[in-house]
Parts: C-alpha cells; structure tokens; sequence
C-alpha cells in the first residue's frame, strides 16, 4: 500500500541518533538544547521548548497562555474544527469551553470573521490551524485577538518552515506549536515544541513541560535546603523529549529545506497531472504566503468521496481523510455539541481526501497516483 505520508530517514539521521546511544545523555542532555537553538532558526529566533508530542505542544501552550489558570469556567478557547481533536481537547483538559468558528471554503483555514463574531472577554485563546501546510490569516486573527484581550496561538503541526507575508511560522503568533510525527515534514518519530514569544510564557512552558518543578534557589520559596533541594510552585507534567529523539529530530531539522522543496515539487506536480480532471477541486493558496505542503488535499465532488476512498485504496493507494470535524467526536457531543455548526467545515469534510505526499514519493508513483485518480472520476 503506497501510505499518503512516512519519515524520510538516511544514514546520517541513524548515526546521530547511534551516537547518544553511545553518549552519556540519553535524556535532559545536551542534544535537547542544540535541537531547540535548531528548531529558533525556522521560527526567526522565537525559543523553543521541545516536548514528547504536538498534543503536548498544545497542552503546554494553553498552560503557557494561562488557560484554566484562574476561573476555569469563565475562559473560552475559539479554534477551528477543521484539525485533529488534539487541537480543542487539550483546551477542554485546561477547563476551557471550546468554540468552534468556521473555516475558510478554499483553504479550510480558520474564518478570522467567524472568529470575530464568537470572540469575546471570555475568550483566553484564539487557536489558527494553518492546514495542509498553508498559513492561516494571521494579520486578521491578531486584530481580533487583540480587540479581545486573548492570546494568539498557532497550531503549526503542519506548516513547519512556511511563511506568511514575509515573516517565518513561528513568529507571527504569540505561541506556535509543532508536530514531529513520522508524517510530518521532520520526524522525531514522536515529539513536538512550542516556539514562545514572550520570556515568562516561555519560563512557564520549560516548567509545564518538566512537572513544574523550580530548581533555582533564587526562585524557590524555601531554598536553605541544600543542592537537591526542588520546589513545585504549579503543576506540570512529564513532556520531556530526550537527548535521542532530539537528535534525530536535529540531524532532520538540516534538511528541511530539501524536503520542503520536494514536497513544493510534488504539489506543483500534481496540479499539473489534476487539473483537468472532472468534478475535482485542487488546493488553494493565497498569494502572500509560502505554505509548507504536509498535505495535499484535494475536494471530491459530487457525493463521490466514500466511492473515490474505497476504489484508491482497493488500487493500493493509501488516500487518507482529515479530518472529521472535531465536535463531531463523542467526547464533545456529549458536552451538547451538535452538527451543523459550521456548515463550512462540514462541507469541505464532506469532500476532503488527501494524496499521498511526502519527500521519497516517486514521480512514478506520483503519476501512478494522479492515473487512477483521474481513471476513477474521468
């Protein structure tokens, strides 16, 4: 089965993850720190915190951004429906009501109208996803973050190395979070980071991630212990990537470029190959950003989707769906959430199917791809 995304993974990635293994830090070392000052370069220098998943990412990007710090019950968190669960569950797991505001039509990106008309003094986060890769209106979302006195986080898992009007992913929102999944553009195999604006979120993100623990005795409030001596003034949890996760994400993150060029490669490619072919919608991008291909996620028309997954995959062909709107989950609808609340994301679900795309593809699997494709809907 051709899988519609996989890691990229060469010798060199195998010899720096061999050498902490033949190191004295498997964990909490050095190579943690050198993947982070990495990971700075694509963010235009915003520090990072590398933790254990994107899910953690987002977990520690609302603890970062005070979400559920004070009244829970009072703070809500605007996002979009259109991405996986993680992006509005880790908002509930802080005590946050989740909004869900609707998506663009083109790009499936977080409507900042929509945003606008559900925002409030409530609202302690606005949540972007820039998916497929490509970068959400950020300017827009950033005046309405601001009328609303609510932090400003990117769900990035997909756009690592994109840019938008000029400026890195990274560093046009006020908290970024990434996935390192094996599909994603760089792999850790399991492993994510949130790039932090501003010093003391980013002091709060580095103590979320490692139990909240306090080990400088100038911060401690009974420090006459002695050198063991550790103080935990909030709660955290253990999102610590380690030193060998982290250089295979380092020796990855050297090469980023090359799989973005690929991945660009591969879209141009299959816009050529689809765009003839009938009842088919190509992906959208918007003249003032790079977007940083994860997916490429075409639109099946005519109630045809389930028809068009099944016959691919019957080829071989492992096209994917992403994703079910988020609210549609148990978990949510049995908070009272209901369908038909953003009938624009149910829409573009209801289409949505994703080719496969990742460095290694072959031109000839590609063309493979685009022929059975076109052979189905031709």
């Amino acid at each position: 089965m051709l899988p519609y995304g996989r890691q990229s993974i060469d010798e060199s990635d195998i010899e720096a993850v061999v050498e902490v293994l033949r190191g004295d830090w498997l964990t909490t070392g050095p190579a943690v720190a050198a993947f982070e000052s990495e990971l700075e370069r694509w963010t235009g220098g915003v520090p990072c915190v590398a933790v254990t998943s994107g899910t953690a990412a987002l977990h520690v990007a609302y603890a970062a951004a005070g979400v559920g710090n004070g009244d829970a019950a009072s703070d809500e968190v605007i996002t979009s429906p259109l991405t996986f669960v993680a992006t509005a569950a880790t908002a509930a797991l802080r005590g946050a009501r989740v909004l869900f505001a609707d998506v663009q039509p083109d790009t499936g990106n977080l409507d900042p109208e929509a945003v606008a008309a559900l925002a409030s003094w409530r609202t302690r986060a606005i949540t972007a996803v820039d998916y497929a890769g490509h970068p959400a209106d950020y300017d827009e979302l950033r005046a309405v973050a601001k009328r609303a006195g609510a932090v400003l986080i990117a769900d990035a898992a997909h756009s690592i190395g994109a840019a938008y009007k000029d400026r890195p992913v990274g560093s046009v929102a006020d908290l970024t979070t990434f996935s390192f999944f094996p599909t994603k553009t760089v792999t850790t195999a399991e492993g994510g980071a949130v790039a932090v604006k501003d010093p003391l979120r980013h002091a709060a993100a580095a103590r979320f991630r490692n139990h909240g623990l306090v080990r400088d005795p100038a911060e401690q409030r009974d420090p006459e212990h002695g050198g063991w001596h550790q103080e935990v003034h909030e709660f955290g949890l253990n999102y610590r990537l380690p030193d060998v996760l982290c250089a295979l994400g380092l020796s990855q993150l050297r090469r980023l470029e090359r799989f973005r060029a690929r991945r660009a490669e591969l879209v141009a490619r299959y816009h050529l190959l689809l765009r003839d072919v009938p009842g088919l919608t190509l992906p959208a991008e918007r003249a003032y950003v790079t977007p940083s291909w994860h997916l490429y996620p075409v639109r099946v028309g005519g109630g045809r989707r389930r028809e068009v997954y099944e016959r691919m995959r019957a080829a071989g062909i492992g096209v994917q769906v992403n994703y079910i709107p988020a609210y549609w989950h148990p978990v949510f609808e049995d908070l009272g959430y209901r369908r038909g609340m953003c009938p624009r994301a149910e829409a573009y679900y209801a289409e949505e199917l994703s080719l496969p795309l990742f460095p290694d593809l072959s031109d000839g699997q590609q063309e493979r791809v685009a022929e059975t494709l076109s052979a189905i809907l031709g």
